[in-house]
């Protein structure tokens, strides 16, 4: 028997006027998985955030969590009757309210001695136990997030959605608080819905990644499959740097301006043109100081620490860049050979889609 998803969309739209924020979502995420929604200021991320939690009320669709229909043409249920946790990227605490009145907040109407014990228990599971009594400004900001988690896991929701909650932290702040709350969210098996505009975030939180645009889902997938073999050329240059290059397969054979990138197994008898793409850590260098020809030159060169990015201009004028490790600079000007890294298999697109398979021919 299949469980029943915790969060369920089925072509949910919402607009705002003669604006679109959420075109036709259809998204299902199964109990105990963490998503990350990602996407560009104005994707529609935010709104199918809204419209899960009750404060947006779809235009057309269905929405339901844990099984139960929270919002159709006929039904809308409110914020508070749809067991979904809220976490904001200002915490929004109660700032008269100490950390345990904070966290109890939601648990009205639950005798006494049960929201004492269930306090305990998630304050305990957020490790901040020993400041219960506390109030928020006497608090970290890391502490702060802490407790608005606690709070959103109390009533024991079905989903707890985070919206951008990390972005008030400083860097390094923000990626301990992030692994702790990722740590809580995993032990307990809970079902949460990010929202962020950070792509290493993304990557890193989520067990599916979620990449809107204009109010439409482009990419539904695991982290890895979203950055290595992303859907369509926007996923490819928003999830990470990419270069596209014009290309020809001929023969099983992927040939472009820097030379045979790779062979196309299952393209035997196609011929047709393609865009590959390329990431700089699958673009390879070396240099040649004895040629003297217009071709492929470094143009700029970006410490980064462990890595240098290495930008090229190739004899077309147009550029691509590539990681090297920190001991490899090749200063401005130097001539090199590009080529692909062994064992890469790049994405390919005819189009702004991905294809994995020859187009058929016209």
């Amino acid at each position: 028997m299949t469980a029943t998803p915790a969060l369920v969309l089925e072509g949910v739209s919402k607009s705002y006027g003669a604006v679109p924020a959420a075109c036709d979502v259809d998204l299902v995420v199964p109990s105990g998985e963490l998503v990350t929604l990602i996407g560009p200021s104005g994707c529609g991320k935010s709104t199918a955030l809204r419209l899960i939690a009750g404060l947006e009320r779809p235009d057309r669709g269905e929405i339901r969590i844990a099984g139960q229909t929270v919002a159709d043409g006929r039904t809308f249920v409110p914020p508070e009757r749809r067991r979904v946790g809220l976490v904001f990227q200002d915490h929004a605490l109660f700032p008269h309210l100490s950390v345990r009145r904070n966290v109890e907040f939601g648990l009205h109407g639950q005798p006494r001695a049960d929201r004492a014990a269930r306090v305990t228990q998630v304050l305990d599971l957020v490790r901040l136990g020993h400041l219960a009594d506390r109030y928020p400004h006497e608090l970290s900001g890391g502490e702060q997030q802490r407790v608005a988690l606690a709070r959103a896991l109390a009533p024991r929701p079905a989903v707890v959605l985070l919206d951008e909650p990390f972005s008030s932290l400083d860097e390094n702040l923000r990626a301990q608080v992030r692994a702790e709350l990722v740590g809580v969210l995993r032990e307990t098996g809970t079902t949460a819905v990010f929202v962020t505009h950070d792509q290493t975030e993304a990557l890193s939180i989520g067990d599916r990644v979620v990449v809107m645009t204009s109010g439409r889902i482009e990419q539904a997938d695991t982290p890895s499959r979203v950055f290595e073999q992303p859907a369509t050329r926007f996923v490819a240059s928003f999830m990470g740097d990419a270069d596209f290059l014009r290309a020809h397969v001929h023969r099983a054979l992927l040939t472009c301006e820097i030379g045979v990138v790779s062979t196309v197994p299952g393209w035997a008898d196609a011929e047709t043109d393609v865009d590959v793409v390329l990431r700089p850590h699958e673009v390879a260098l070396t240099a040649e100081p004895d040629r003297s020809d217009d071709g492929p030159a470094v143009v700029a060169v970006e410490y980064h620490g462990a890595f240098v990015l290495h930008t090229v201009r190739l004899g077309s004028g147009q550029t691509v860049r590539s990681w090297q490790p920190h001991s490899v600079r090749h200063p401005v000007g130097t001539p090199v050979r590009v080529s692909v890294v062994p064992g890469v298999t790049p994405t390919l697109l005819v189009g702004d889609t991905a294809v994995s398979s020859p187009p058929p021919r016209g």
